[in-house]
């Protein structure tokens, strides 16, 4: 009956017995469970293994952070110009600078090599679950059971490598349904990468972080490389997708093929209630407090590499947000219980009563506990380093404790990193990063964290930081050095605040570990078993979370309501300018000098548009292609009501952003004069 709904339309509508919807769990398809009935139902057309492998070994995996895909016969390959960027600063020579003037190669012999980047084409896969469950099933214990199914795969692995078609592939596991799929994936890596064009920064960050996670939208977020293989561009015509430039249309099918990196569609409500009100909470507070430090650096500084970083940054923080802003949404979550409603009854009758959902909330419980000092009071967690210091005087004890008083290595070692953070502690920025830290303390200490009051003593944050700091034997040179000559007695009865710290903070912070790492292996199973429930009753029916592996997903190009208006499904060139206008030219709406006068027939060029596919972090620089296997748009971006995407996929405003592939071929022609990549692509 499901996998029938499903067929018809995808969602399952509410009924008097409120029936979940399948819908919730999104549509990042994997190609060795390729869904040809759905498409053929949805869409009107009936895709066979041909289309779907071809579509598969046009898209690629850009180094290990976005994807891409072949647009020529040639190896000419296309991805984001956000994705492009880490590996710039190699290729540039010194006299270049690539955000302020583009790069791009008028010949075939200037195109630039990018030493280390790399992308890699999925060839083979396998489904061997059969293989793996029946070996898993064997096991008496959870334990064991995940030893088994662990040691099958890497059985399985060992003798796919010697086999036709596999030789010399990178062979890798991939796991789907907490466990229930497992496959083998084989790739081919190419690692001779070289760029071809790139737009200036002002046109792939046009809008910057105020325009992040928006729509309408106006960005040239793009890059064209090129795979070489022998000192020769490969030879990808069997396997690349045309280039379409006219192919964007309201209500149009499209399909988006990448690498979508994680999302958690598949956890139980315990799990969400744990991740909002206490994971993704503190997290949020943690970037938010390295985005003002960050931004008050730039202010000091000028450095423009630290742009970079706040922009990372803020994406990180809006993300984040928009994860909890959804969480917080009584709708999208009434949505989850209901699935879990529905799924844990017909489990719980068919197990006799057993509730795995009740038994993983219960592993939860502790964790809860656990969270703040997990995320906040590692030895690397904050940017205090009398944080820092209270790890290294812990370090320094048990040095001492194996005997190592008078001139042991390990205590020498820490007798000079000592009086070096010592001199930390006496600068400015120390007392902003303390005062951070033990605000954070507060807020999140639960009721019998006697340890934070202790260090606090009654306190405001900024006044316990003023006193930590200022009264600790380590604000003194002389004093630090009389400190190295104690004994280990002595340091452990020092009431010295910054000691004081290292025996309250360090064992929290351990047990806190111990705790969170106790029941991991039983989460994992309930997870396992969480999950084969569900599968049991939809199957293949409902996608896999994503797991950075190779996906295709479905939508159709559709604008949405927004602000008490609609946004059109695509943007224009025309509007670029506008906004450039509206701002004075002001970053980050800058445009550069060749921009400044535009044609005519760029400014009749859309840009952007968007669409109803379920993308997530992974798919920057995946192909937007339709039906008839040709690229018309490439993805960057979605828009701010998407970001609850990573629990819940909503298709009534969640949208995925894209860049126009008329905008890219304007760009080449009226800009860039790029003539001989227009050829290529079969454009002129």
């Amino acid at each position: 009956m499901f996998a029938a709904l499903l067929l018809s339309g995808f969602v399952l509508r509410l009924d008097a017995q409120k029936k979940p919807q399948l819908s919730d769990f999104g549509k990042m398809w994997t190609f060795e469970h390729a869904p040809h009935g759905y498409f053929s139902e949805t869409y009107g057309f009936s895709p066979d293994r041909e289309w779907f492998e071809g579509v598969r070994l046009s898209s690629l995996l850009f180094g290990n952070w976005c994807s891409a895909s072949f647009i020529s016969p040639d190896g000419l390959i296309l991805t984001n110009h956000h994705c492009s960027r880490l590996v710039l600063e190699s290729i540039m020579e010194p006299d270049e600078d690539f955000d302020a003037d583009g790069f791009y190669a008028s010949t075939i012999e200037g195109e630039r090599p990018a030493p280390g980047l790399y992308v890699r084409q999925l060839i083979m896969i396998e489904d061997i679950s059969d293989r793996v469950m029946k070996e898993a099933l064997k096991g008496a214990t959870d334990q064991l059971m995940i030893y088994l199914r662990d040691s099958t795969v890497y059985a399985a692995i060992d003798e796919y490598s010697q086999l036709e078609g596999w030789a010399g592939l990178e062979i890798e596991p991939v796991v789907y349904y907490s466990g229930v799929k497992t496959s083998l994936y084989g790739f081919k890596r190419y690692t001779d990468i070289r760029l071809v064009l790139i737009p200036e920064l002002q046109l792939g960050f046009f809008g910057g972080d105020p325009d992040n996670f928006t729509y309408p939208r106006y960005s040239l977020d793009f890059t064209l490389w090129r795979v070489y293989e022998d000192d020769k561009p490969v030879n990808s015509s069997g396997f690349h997708f045309g280039f379409n430039p006219d192919g964007v249309r309201q209500d149009e099918p499209v399909f988006v093929v990448g690498n979508p990196g994680s999302t958690e569609r598949y956890r139980t409500m315990a799990q969400y209630v744990y991740d909002r009100d206490f994971r993704y909470r503190i997290l949020l507070d943690i970037l938010k407090d390295r985005y003002n430090s960050t931004e008050e650096e730039f202010n000091n500084t000028g450095n423009r590499s630290l742009q970079e970083d706040m922009f990372m940054l803020s994406n990180s923080i809006k993300a984040i947000q928009g994860i909890i802003d959804g969480m917080d949404n009584p709708a999208l979550m009434a949505r989850k219980q209901q699935m879990e409603d529905f799924i844990r009854k017909a489990s719980v009758q068919k197990n006799k009563g057993e509730d795995f959902w009740e038994k993983l909330a219960a592993e939860y419980e502790p964790l809860k506990g656990a969270m703040m000092e997990v995320l906040l009071l590692g030895p690397q967690s904050s940017s205090s380093l009398t944080l820092l210091m209270a790890y290294t005087i812990d370090s320094y004890l048990e040095a001492l404790e194996e005997g190592e008083e008078a001139d042991g290595e390990g205590a020498q070692r820490f007798r000079e990193m000592i009086p070096e953070l010592a001199k930390g502690l006496t600068e400015p920025d120390e007392l902003r990063n303390l005062t951070v830290l033990l605000g954070f303390m507060k807020k999140y200490a639960d009721s019998d964290d006697d340890y934070v009051h202790a260090i606090m003593k009654g306190e405001e944050p900024e006044v316990a930081a003023r006193r930590i700091l200022s009264s600790s034997l380590f604000a003194s040179e002389k004093k630090t050095g009389k400190f190295l000559k104690w004994k280990r007695g002595k340091i452990l009865k020092s009431d010295d605040p910054v000691i004081e710290m290292a025996r309250l903070i360090v064992p929290e912070y351990v047990s806190a570990t111990e705790i969170m790492g106790s029941n991991v292996t039983s989460r994992r199973a309930l997870e396992n078993k969480i999950a084969r429930e569900m599968y049991d009753v939809f199957g293949l029916d409902l996608p896999p979370d994503a797991t950075g592996t190779l996906r295709i997903s479905d939508g159709r190009v559709d604008g949405y309501e927004y602000n008490g208006t609609e946004a059109p499904f695509q943007t224009f060139y025309f509007g670029m300018y506008d906004r450039n206008h509206s701002f004075g030219n002001e970053f980050p709406w800058a445009l550069p000098p060749r921009w400044q006068d535009p044609p005519a027939g760029l400014l009749r060029s859309p840009l952007n548009f968007v669409s109803t596919l379920d993308i997530i972090g992974g798919n920057s620089g995946s192909p937007v292609i339709n039906s008839s296997r040709e690229l018309v748009g490439l993805v960057f971006d979605g828009n701010i009501e998407s970001l609850p995407g990573n629990f819940i996929y909503d298709t009534v405003s969640n949208r995925a952003v894209s860049v126009h592939a008329g905008g890219i071929a304007a760009a080449l022609r009226y800009i860039y004069g790029a003539e001989r990549i227009l050829k290529e692509l079969l454009l002129d």
